[in-house]
């Protein structure tokens, strides 16, 4: 089990019904989206982290490590924003720095800086969401909540396989991987390139295999084109709707007098 997956299962947040875990995070996730204020999107990047941190007390450093993962994906789409380039006699106005390259100039311009802070902050916001609904409910207790809101069973069972296989192709990797290296299959770059290449193939044959197993395994025990698991019993709080309310209107209030007006 990975910890990810460990987290969801055991915090403190557990047991509060996963519809308010739900609602709370997709609803700040979407306004904050809709909205694209920096102030805002700042308040719901620091509440969903204390709601992790200090309320589900999932360990900072473990956190952290999931910030990071899409760090690359956002500075690397960043570069290719706060970067302009133009002809040495185009004129442009705010320009915060420059550098002559032959007949071109490269240029960071204010516009650019306020555009990458606020895609920042804004993206920043939206993963601590996600990472709270991630973090403190259970894949099972997500797909509890589809059902009683009638989705089609297909796409849930469709959901709920692709979790699962998920962390098959994450779980025959690190297997793979590990015993590649146990017998030194990366201490060279041509060594690792040919090691990454196997790896590569075993890991699609691998998980086709135990995709297949699976299918036996479900077909055996009377599939009926719905998965089947016990549902644990959650119970609604009063308290964690009036903060989840009061979390909503507070923002709206605060994006109304900082950031302009709906």
């Amino acid at each position: 089990m990975l910890l990810i997956d460990k987290y969801a299962y055991f915090n403190r947040l557990k047991n509060a019904h996963p519809l308010e875990k739900m609602i709370l995070a997709l609803s700040l996730l979407l306004f904050s989206l809709a909205v694209k204020d920096v102030f805002v999107s700042l308040i719901t990047f620091t509440l969903m982290s204390a709601f992790i941190i200090f309320g589900a007390k999932i360990p900072i450093s473990y956190y952290l490590k999931l910030l990071l993962l899409p760090g690359f994906f956002l500075l690397s789409g960043t570069f290719t924003i706060l970067f302009s380039f133009s002809s040495n006699n185009t004129s442009i106005p705010n320009v915060w720095l420059s550098w002559n390259v032959g007949s071109w100039q490269i240029f960071i311009s204010e516009d650019s800086i306020k555009t990458v802070i606020s895609l920042i902050v804004v993206v920043l916001s939206s993963i601590s969401c996600l990472y709270f609904l991630t973090l403190t409910t259970p894949i099972t207790a997500i797909l509890h909540v589809l059902r009683k809101l009638k989705l089609p069973s297909l796409l849930i069972d469709l959901v709920e396989l692709t979790y699962r296989f998920i962390f098959i192709f994450l779980e025959t990797a690190m297997d793979i991987y590990q015993s590649q290296s146990s017998r030194l299959g990366y201490s060279t770059m041509r060594r690792g390139i040919r090691s990454l290449g196997m790896l590569i193939s075993a890991l699609f044959l691998g998980v086709f295999q135990r995709s297949k197993q699976l299918t036996m395994a479900m077909n055996a025990r009377g599939y009926q084109e719905d998965i089947s698991f016990i549902e644990d019993s959650y119970r609604f709080s009063p308290i964690n709707w009036l903060i989840t309310i009061g979390i909503l209107v507070s923002l709206i209030i605060t994006y109304i007098l900082v950031g302009g007006s709906l």
